[in-house]
């Protein structure tokens, strides 16, 4: 299934290469700035009836263009970056239906099994998402934090997805390198996620088709998703039609 997302830096919706994200702006490799407004997007996907999609704050000022959002689709969107115990509530009260955690939860490169518990008792595990988005080293897939430039301790493996899926609704999975560069998915991590997920996955990074989309609904078994976004034409693509994502979720979704 496609998932829709908005991307949000400086309170633009914005489509970037995500391994230049960093403490340099200048650095930043953008691919789209939109003049539409988030809530625009967010009501095309509401019409469409476009579940599942996340609004992504891509460092600070945008918590206002992330609200806009939220309110043009109460509790169809999910809500990420900068996420924490003392406000994944009121953005849970300002109309997500969930909230997206990362760099939180780790402390000097490790889990923080303190903090994750801390926040499973205070919104449940129903209303949260753990973002583990990951790069390669050494031939294995590492979950990175602090915009994607930290790599933490953590392993992206069966024994990680088995370990937090009890603690979480769904898992978002950036994959990082390929991350906007519109070169194709990597077919094989998306394998892998299917064959250890026991919760719903969606899946970024690398797309470029509407083939694309189809290779990870047969490869996710049901249980990876595909966000798609530099190709698609509503953030100036050109490999994939949004209008073809969405009959895509219409015929393949469950009746």
């Amino acid at each position: 299934m496609f998932r829709p997302c908005i991307d949000l830096r400086e309170g633009k919706v914005t489509q970037i290469v995500g391994g230049t994200l960093g403490d340099d702006p200048s650095a930043v490799r953008t691919n789209f700035i939109s003049e539409r407004s988030p809530a625009w997007f967010a009501a095309m996907y509401r019409r469409d009836g476009l579940e599942g999609g996340h609004v992504i704050m891509l460092g600070p000022g945008n918590e206002g263009a992330a609200r806009e959002a939220l309110a043009a689709y109460p509790g169809g969107l999910q809500v990420g970056g900068g996420i924490r115990l003392d406000n994944a509530q009121g953005w849970l009260d300002a109309g997500a239906s969930h909230v997206i955690v990362t760099s939180w939860i780790f402390r000097d490169g490790h889990l923080d099994c303190e903090r994750l518990d801390a926040l499973v008792r205070s919104i449940g595990r129903d209303r949260l998402v753990l973002d583990l988005s990951c790069r390669q080293r050494g031939g294995r897939y590492w979950v990175v934090t602090d915009r994607w430039q930290t790599f933490t301790r953590l392993d992206l493996s069966r024994a990680t997805l088995e370990r937090l899926g009890g603690s979480c609704a769904e898992f978002l999975i950036h994959a990082v390198d390929i991350e906007g560069l519109c070169r194709g998915i990597d077919g094989a991590l998306v394998a892998d996620l299917a064959a250890w997920a026991s919760i719903p996955i969606t899946y970024a990074g690398g797309a470029r088709s509407l083939a694309d989309l189809e290779t990870v609904t047969r490869l996710g078994q049901g249980r990876v998703h595909l966000t798609i976004g530099s190709a698609l034409d509503i953030f100036g693509g050109t490999g994939v039609r949004y209008v073809d994502c969405v009959a895509f979720n219409r015929r393949v979704r469950p009746k």
